[in-house]
């Protein structure tokens, strides 16, 4: 049996495991996709709001040339990070089930079952979009993650949003050709985004370069046009692709498949003590962005990077306590 199973291999889990290492744990790191998948999902272009020292897990530096370290700093820093530390990784290797056993749990992936004592879920958060639910959002031509600008050279592209994400694509699909029009539900931009992006995207509104439709929403999507929703009645334009930057969302059936409370408010926060970060399954944890429900933008690698400290310090007090 092993100590420890960690459920996610991004830079939580990768912290966690460190943790794990230094504590003389016998553990597993499991996860269904790629090394850091959320990242390397991220856009081509992406720039990080954080210096990299705030991005550092383990005390091992982050060193870039950069101000703000991008997608491909960080993929080969927690990349080098996982391999010149030889953490047990299991890549591509998907969990599908948590039960009870004994003295602790089974986990079952796809690939193979496991014994373990402690569970930590660190599965973030950029997995399952969150949708527009209007007619045509199935079409082909609408995406809810975005890689590189060049794809949507001379294209007509609809932008649902004002966040960085939103403000990101608008900016890099127009610089690349592309005619952008951003729908937005409040009445500007949104006020989280990057201090260094948001005066470009405001300017470029204000120039006319992207067209904008604030208080405003998208109605229906068509093969060749959409609807839009405004305050001054509905308006229909030709459209080639929707890009709806609408969020993202914990997978919560997965966490209430393993027996972890949600709560009954729509935002679906799970139930964990916040001094430990074990949930209502004893010597089950939770860390990084999963532990916010749906509130999705209270927690980042730089403010929940702790939580590998802290539930290590749980499990190694109970170790000792059993000894």
């Amino acid at each position: 049996m092993l100590d420890l199973i960690i459920i996610g291999g991004g830079p939580i889990g990768l912290a966690c495991g460190l943790e794990a290492e230094k504590a003389g744990l016998k553990f597993l790191i499991l996860e269904k996709g790629t090394l850091v998948n959320s990242l390397y999902n991220y856009p081509a272009t992406m720039t990080f709001f954080s210096t990299s020292e705030r991005l550092e897990i383990g005390g091992l530096p982050f060193v870039t040339t950069h101000p703000k370290p991008n997608r491909g700093d960080a993929l080969e820093y927690y990349r080098r990070l996982a391999l010149s530390r030889q953490l047990p990784l299991h890549l591509f290797e998907e969990v599908t089930s948590v039960q009870p056993a004994g003295e602790g749990y089974t986990i079952t992936t796809k690939k193979a079952q496991y014994q373990s004592r402690y569970v930590i879920v660190a599965t973030g958060f950029y997995d399952i979009s969150v949708n527009l639910d209007i007619p045509g959002e199935n079409l082909p031509k609408v995406k809810h993650y975005y890689q590189d600008p060049h794809y949507y050279t001379l294209q007509k592209v609809v932008v649902v949003g004002a966040s960085n994400s939103s403000v990101d694509v608008a900016l890099e699909t127009y610089r690349k050709g592309a005619e952008v029009t951003m729908v937005i539900r409040g009445n500007e931009i949104g006020s989280r985004v990057k201090y260094w992006v948001r005066p470009d995207i405001i300017n470029r509104i204000k120039e006319g370069s992207i067209q904008a439709y604030f208080n405003s929403r998208l109605k229906e999507i068509r093969e060749n046009e959409v609807d839009i929703e405004t305050p001054d009645g509905v308006v229909t334009i030709a459209n080639d692709f929707v890009m709806a930057m609408t969020g993202y969302k914990p997978n919560f059936d997965f966490l209430g498949a393993v027996g972890i409370n949600l709560s009954d408010d729509g935002k679906y926060i799970p139930q964990y003590n916040p001094d430990t970060m074990e949930t209502n399954m004893a010597n089950i944890y939770l860390a990084g962005v999963v532990v916010g429900g749906m509130d999705t933008h209270l927690w980042f690698i730089e403010n929940s990077r702790i939580h590998a400290e802290m539930i290590m310090n749980d499990i190694v007090r109970k170790r000792n306590i059993n000894a």
